[in-house]
Formats: structure tokens, C-alpha cells, sequence
């Protein structure tokens, strides 16, 4: 039978009906609960065993007892008829203003220990959105905005030029050229020069950009490159002494405090990112985004920008 007709037997009111003959053990006291001649139950019954090819009842004893097919039946219906319940309530506070579902792109500069607190103090509130988390990194953080595929990204580097675009500063976040302790370049003293670090293999966060091949930094044409996804990847792979490049300060940190990472001068200005949050304009009121207005509210907070760049590792 058509998996149509599955679904119009499927239904809350019969679901209901086996429940009722399962519990009382006969079809006929089913009906004097349910208020139903006995063999229009019967009928309801016979229709639903065929539309799902199965016998539900064992009509050999005295009582109506379930078959395996039939309890399973009604353990998956028990579940359906939960989840039916659990969507009405959810499209109930969906029309008081919050989104069904928002997502964050989240470049990978962002603390993930911070950013899932955050998480965790949202779903507090009882709201019934559902967050979705992209990891980004570069361009691609932007891009997911722009293409629609983020409500909120955070840790945009950039201009940010599209009209229905808001955007606000992050922080700054230090970088640091790091190696491990035994790296061919963890011995020199002085300040090194390009050549000498284009001479040695870099770790390279890839680009989650989806058009063209995306920004690269500190990087030399030619240069032996290991290219990975994201910055803890980058991290373990100088821990190991795969290769060298720069790195977070405060993801690194810890790492230099323990003596598992040199930190070596390199000549040129200081290397400082300037980050922003960047977001896209409702068109209609902001109490209308409720999830987007509480993002917003607590990026307002400079300990919550700062901890999203510099709070990599639990206290």
C-alpha cells in the first residue's frame, strides 16, 4: 500500500484506539470506552493491519493481546504522538518571536570553550530555537553570512560592504610565531628574517570559503605548506613539529608556559588581527529575532568579545 495510506492510518486517533484495546484486552470494552459500535472497531483495526500488511492482535486467546509488531507499534506511536505534541508547543513559541532555528558562523579564532557557555546560557532561556554552529575560517566566516548561511558570524576580518550588513568590533587578538622546542629554528637567537622561516615548512589554517581558493597569510609562493582545517589542528601539528607559523597567544599560551612551544622574534611590524561580529538587518523588529537580539545583547558585553578571543582553555 502507498506510504500515503501508512500515514492516514498512522493517525493520533488510532494510534489511541490500539492503546485503548491493548490496556482494557478486548475489542469490545475498547468500544464502550471510545463510545464505538464493536465492529467498527473491528473495521478500524482490520484496515490498519492492512495497510501496514501486519497482524497487531493475537485473536487466538480470550483477551487481545499485542503482537511484537503491534507493541512495537505502539512504543514508536507513544513517540510520534510525544514529538506532535512537542512541535505543537514549539510552533506556539515560534509565533512569539523566535526564529525556529538560527545559526553561527564562528571563525576559527574563536574560543570554542567560551562560545559553548554561551550555548548553554541560551538554551537556559526555554527558547525553542534551534542553533546551528558552522566552523569557518577567513573569508569563508564572512561568506557564510553573506550567501545566507548564517544568521550571526563571528570573527570577520574585513570590510564588510553590503547595505543590509551590520557589523560591530570583536577585539584584537596577538599572534605569535611559534615552534616546537625541537624545530630546526627553536635554537637562533636573533630575529628571523622571511627567508629563513619561507626556508621551513608552515601550518596553514585552509580557507572555508566556498569561491575561488580563498586568503592565505605569512606565506611564501613555493613555500612547502601543511594545510589543515582548524586552528587546534594547527596548533597540535607545531606542537608535534610538523612544521611552524603563527599562532593565537592565547590559545598558545599555555603551551609556551610549559616550555612545549618557543616563541621566536620575526622581523617586520607585530602581527594583530582586528576581528568583528557581523550580522544581517531584520526587516522587521528585533523583537521579532528574539535569538538574534539576545546574541546581540550579549556581544554588547566586553568581557563576553574578550573571553570569545582569549578564554581557549577551561579555567
Amino acid at each position: 500500500m502507498a506510504s500515503s495510506s501508512v500515514r492516514t492510518v498512522l493517525s493520533a486517533d488510532n494510534l489511541g484506539l490500539l492503546e485503548a484495546i491493548a490496556r482494557l484486552g478486548s475489542m469490545a470494552a475498547a468500544a464502550r470506552e471510545l463510545g464505538m459500535v464493536p465492529s467498527a472497531l473491528t473495521y478500524r483495526v482490520r484496515q490498519i493491519e492492512e495497510a501496514l500488511d501486519v497482524l497487531l492482535f493475537d485473536r487466538s486467546a480470550r483477551r487481545a493481546r499485542l503482537t511484537p509488531a503491534g507493541a512495537e507499534l505502539l512504543r514508536s506511536g507513544q513517540y510520534l504522538l510525544d514529538e506532535l505534541d512537542a512541535v505543537a508547543q514549539r510552533v506556539k513559541r515560534v509565533a512569539t518571536g523566535w526564529e525556529p532555528e538560527f545559526t553561527l558562523a564562528a571563525d576559527a579564532i574563536i574560543a570554542r570553550s567560551t562560545l559553548f557557555e554561551l550555548f548553554e546560557a541560551f538554551y537556559a532561556q526555554g527558547g525553542p530555537t534551534r542553533l546551528r554552529l558552522r566552523a569557518e575560517t577567513l573569508s569563508g566566516t564572512l561568506e557564510a553570512l553573506l550567501s545566507g548561511q548564517a544568521d550571526l558570524a563571528l570573527g570577520v576580518t574585513g570590510d564588510v560592504n553590503q547595505s543590509d550588513i551590520r557589523s560591530a568590533p570583536l577585539g584584537t587578538v596577538e599572534f605569535v610565531f611559534a615552534v616546537a622546542p625541537h624545530h630546526p629554528l627553536a635554537p637562533l637567537r636573533h630575529s628571523l628574517a622571511d627567508e629563513e622561516r619561507f626556508a621551513h615548512r608552515a601550518v596553514a589554517v585552509a580557507d572555508s570559503t566556498q569561491r575561488g581558493r580563498g586568503r592565505s597569510h605569512n606565506l611564501a609562493p613555493g613555500q612547502d605548506v601543511l594545510t589543515v582545517p582548524t586552528m587546534q589542528h594547527k596548533l597540535d601539528a607545531q606542537l608535534r613539529g610538523l612544521g611552524a607559523g603563527f599562532l593565537p597567544r592565547p590559545l598558545a599560551q599555555p603551551f609556551i608556559d610549559a616550555g612545549r612551544l618557543v616563541v621566536k622574534q620575526v622581523q617586520g611590524a607585530a602581527r594583530e588581527v582586528q576581528l568583528a561580529y557581523a550580522w544581517r538587518q531584520p526587516r522587521g523588529p528585533l523583537e521579532q529575532r528574539r535569538a538574534l537580539a539576545w546574541w546581540l545583547e550579549r556581544l554588547q558585553h566586553p568581557a563576553t568579545r574578550h573571553a570569545l578571543l582569549t578564554r581557549h582553555h577551561q579555567a
